[in-house]
């Protein structure tokens, strides 16, 4: 990856298959960190939590990530409630985070960002 990209910029770019490359270094990860500060380094992952007013909003949140991080052939793994959600990201191919995690974690951000938008 050469330099920063906004959030913007990743939610732009399409996950593409990373076998035989290396994983972000530190300095990378920290960097990028920081143009989605919801998102934090965690154990091997990037790992955001999510808050939700009820079930319904949480299944609905989810089934959307999930039909976007399937065309990005990029999958998380998620853990959940009545409302929350947590959303992690590492690339298994190169061991380590890359930068189809943080375009997913963009994603992500862009679909949670709408949740109140649907609500009438």
């Amino acid at each position: 990856m050469t330099g920063t990209l906004t959030r913007d910029g990743l939610v732009q770019l399409k996950s593409k298959a990373l076998e035989g490359s290396k994983a972000l270094d530190q300095a990378a990860i920290t960097a990028q960190l920081k143009e989605l500060p919801d998102w934090h380094l965690k154990q091997g992952a990037i790992e955001r939590s999510l808050a939700f007013s009820d079930y319904y909003e949480t299944m609905a949140f989810l089934n959307a990530l999930a039909f976007v991080v399937h065309a990005e052939d990029h999958h998380p793994d998620i853990s959940f409630g009545y409302n929350q959600a947590v959303v992690r990201f590492n690339t298994h191919s190169v061991k380590g985070i890359s930068l189809n995690d943080f375009i997913c974690a963009a994603k992500c951000d862009a679909i949670y960002s709408t949740r109140h938008l649907r609500k009438s």
